[in-house]
């Protein structure tokens, strides 16, 4: 792999790191208590923030192995697909085993694009709420573990 390409790589997942630093408090709190509107808000931006961010880093990696990039209506949920395995290569960006968590995020970045903020229902955020953090580190080291192998 490209050492400009590792290094792009390496400052998305800074990025999201710094996210998740920076949204522990809220975190924290949403996890201990059930937010307010405004919690729920923030913690929206937060999700739709963290799964760009790990977009953000898939279309690097294709980007890098020459994969064609999705351009269809759902090109989200094609870029995902392709993430774990359905693509011209046969390329594994993440283990099977992340799968059905990952798309819950994305489902909510689709939902959260297209509604209003008073239309969020902590139901449907609090386990990707719970779950973020050891989510990211799956996927952080499946990152980390495909650019090493690369």
């Amino acid at each position: 792999m490209d050492k400009n390409v590792k290094i792009k790589i390496g400052h998305e997942i800074s990025r999201i790191e710094q996210l998740l630093s920076e949204a522990k408090p809220l975190i924290n709190l949403c996890n201990t208590k059930e937010p307010d509107f405004i919690e729920i808000s923030a913690m929206a931006q937060i999700l739709h923030s963290f799964y760009n961010g790990i977009e953000s880093v898939i279309v690097l990696i294709l980007k890098n192995i020459d994969e064609k990039l999705p351009s269809d209506y759902k090109w989200h949920k094609t870029l995902f697909n392709i993430a774990f395995g359905q693509n011209t290569r046969g390329v594994r960006i993440f283990q099977d085993d992340i799968k059905e968590l990952l798309e819950n995020y994305l489902s909510f970045r689709h939902f959260i694009r297209h509604s209003y903020s008073s239309e969020l229902r902590w139901n449907d955020m609090k386990l990707l709420v719970e779950n973020i953090e050891e989510i990211w580190k799956i996927i952080k080291d499946d990152f980390e573990l495909f650019v090493n192998s690369q």
